[in-house]
Formats: structure tokens, sequence, C-alpha cells
């Protein structure tokens, strides 16, 4: 029994290896892309009703006197501008992702996290835009945006009257929550998630160091929230917020492709263990009964371990 155990773990491995070497992006990236045409088309409109979105002119909240000691603070820089935000929030884990598909050769992988990420950064833009839109909180500048010269004035109600540039005044209506915020977090959470998966740091073998790796993109998403607040661009509740959305949606698309990082095939997309076993299913006949999900994810388990070339993985591996 020993030996026939051996032998059709050896095969499944063999076919686990081919099938890796043959779901490259050359081979099956047209294919892949066709099977999800219709997310694809829901990322281009996404990105249309960001845009949109954006241009709408937001709630103008009451601002009154009484209200002017919140709303004082300095204009100041920012510490990062909009324009870096996609930089290390899309184009920064896609290089990851990129740098895994190298190693493995996983069409599937990359196409799944690219896919995942974007819906994450433009899921979270749109439910931000709109709720700056529809919320109209001021910044905490708002003063100096509206009467940028000091000169404040106020009608009959009491409420600001601005004499200060019409698309500074409006942008000062869009604290509420803060943008930089969210899609930082809804990037490098799902970065985060990412790596918790490659790496295994859920694996129950007690290798704390692992986590240094998954904390260090939140680590910088939460620094990018607290130079808004620096900056005076947003208040605290602003940021709590916008890291809350942005870390929720990145788990909600991170899910719907990946299963969760403590989970025994979370290093890989659902569609690979599936193309496996497809995989599997149509030399059934050759090599013997058709294995099941566990067991093809415990021989990926294997050759992944070995391409880490990790002694303890590979001993662990053999014994399941």
């Amino acid at each position: 029994m020993s030996l026939i155990h051996s032998f059709y773990t050896f095969l499944q491995t063999s076919m686990m290896e081919s099938q890796q070497a043959t779901h490259t992006v050359r081979s099956h990236g047209l294919a892949v892309a066709r099977i999800h045409m219709h997310d694809w088309l829901i990322l281009t409109l996404l990105v249309a009703l960001l845009i949109i979105l954006y241009l709408i002119h937001p709630f103008h909240r009451y601002v009154g006197q009484h209200m002017m000691s919140d709303v004082k603070y300095p204009m100041k820089d920012s510490t990062i501008p909009s324009w870096a935000v996609p930089l290390y929030a899309v184009f920064l884990p896609m290089a990851v992702f990129s740098g895994f598909y190298i190693r493995r050769r996983d069409v599937y992988d990359l196409h799944h996290a690219v896919l995942g990420l974007l819906f994450s950064v433009l899921i979270t833009g749109v439910l931000t835009q709109a709720l700056k839109d529809a919320v109209g909180r001021p910044r905490p500048d708002f003063f100096w945006r509206c009467f940028p010269d000091g000169k404040d004035l106020y009608d009959q109600w009491g409420e600001v009257i601005c004499h200060g540039d019409i698309k500074v005044v409006r942008d000062g209506y869009k604290s509420f929550p803060s943008g930089h915020t969210s899609w930082s977090f809804a990037g490098l959470g799902f970065l985060s998630l990412y790596l918790s998966g490659k790496i295994k740091a859920f694996d129950r073998k007690g290798h704390a160091a692992k986590l240094c790796l998954v904390f260090l993109p939140l680590l910088v998403a939460s620094l990018a929230a607290i130079s808004r607040v620096d900056n005076y661009r947003h208040h605290w509740e602003d940021v709590f917020a916008g890291g809350l959305i942005g870390m929720t949606v990145a788990i909600f698309c991170y899910l719907q492709f990946f299963a969760p990082p403590y989970h025994s095939e979370g290093w890989g997309p659902y569609a690979f263990f599936r193309a496996l076993e497809e995989s599997c299913a149509n030399t059934s006949q050759v090599s013997g009964p058709r294995p099941t999900a566990n067991t093809v994810g415990e021989v990926e388990v294997q050759q992944h371990e070995r391409n880490n070339n990790s002694a303890d993985d590979l001993e662990s591996g053999t014994r399941s």
C-alpha cells in the first residue's frame, strides 16, 4: 500500500508540474481573460462611474461662524500627493504579483490577483467618492479655502460666503471619508492578504517572523492615513472611516478569488485548483481513481515547498 501511495503521489506531482508549466500568460492568458470578460467590463464601468462622481459638486453642508474653530487649520501641501497613491496602492502590488508569476508561472494567480486588486481599489473609490459628495463635510483647512485673504464673510443665517477659488472651495467640502486612506488600505490591504497566503503565515508552525512581511503593507497604509491628519486635510474620523472602508472591500474582493490565508489551499486561487482537478479528471481513466480536492492540494503544497527548498516543509509534505 505504501508503494502504491508513493507511486500515486509521484504521478500527481508530475501532473501538477506539467500543469504549472503550461499555465502561462502566453498559453492560457487570453482564455482566462475571456472567461472573465464581464468582470473587466464592469471594471470599465466602475472607472466611468468614479469619474462622474468626481465631477459632481458635493453637498454644501452648513458652515457657520461658530464652527470656524474646527476648520481654521492652515493649508499645507500634502506629504503624499494624489498621483503617488496609485503607485504604491496599485502598481506596487501588481509588481509583487508579477514576481510570484515569474517564480511559479501560474496565470490564474496573476490574473485573479490583478483583477481582485482592481475591483478592490475601484469599488472603494466609488464608495468613497459617493460618500464625499453626499456628506459634504468641510476639511480642517476649510476657512483658508473659503477666505484665502483671511477676511471672513457670512450671510444673514450666519453661513459662510466664500470668495476663494471655486475648485479649491469645492474640494474643501470633501473631507469625509479620506480617499488617500481608503485607497491605501484597499490596495495594500489586498497585498497583505495575498502575501499572508503565499508565505503561509498561518500554517500553525509558529514562524511569527512571517507576520512582519504581512504587516508591512498595512504599516505603509497607516502612515499614509496619518499624513492626511498631519497635513490638516482630514479629521481623524475621516481617516478611520476611510481605512475601514478600504480594508473591508479588500477582504471581500480577495475572498472572491482566493481561499482565506489560514486555509490549507490559501496560497493559490480557486481557479488553479479547479484547473488542476479537471486535469486529473481527464487522465483518471489511465492513472486510476479521480483524486479529491484535498489530495490535489496536498500534492501542490509538496511541490511548492520543494520550490522553496525548505527541508522542514518537505518533510511535512511527505508525512501528509
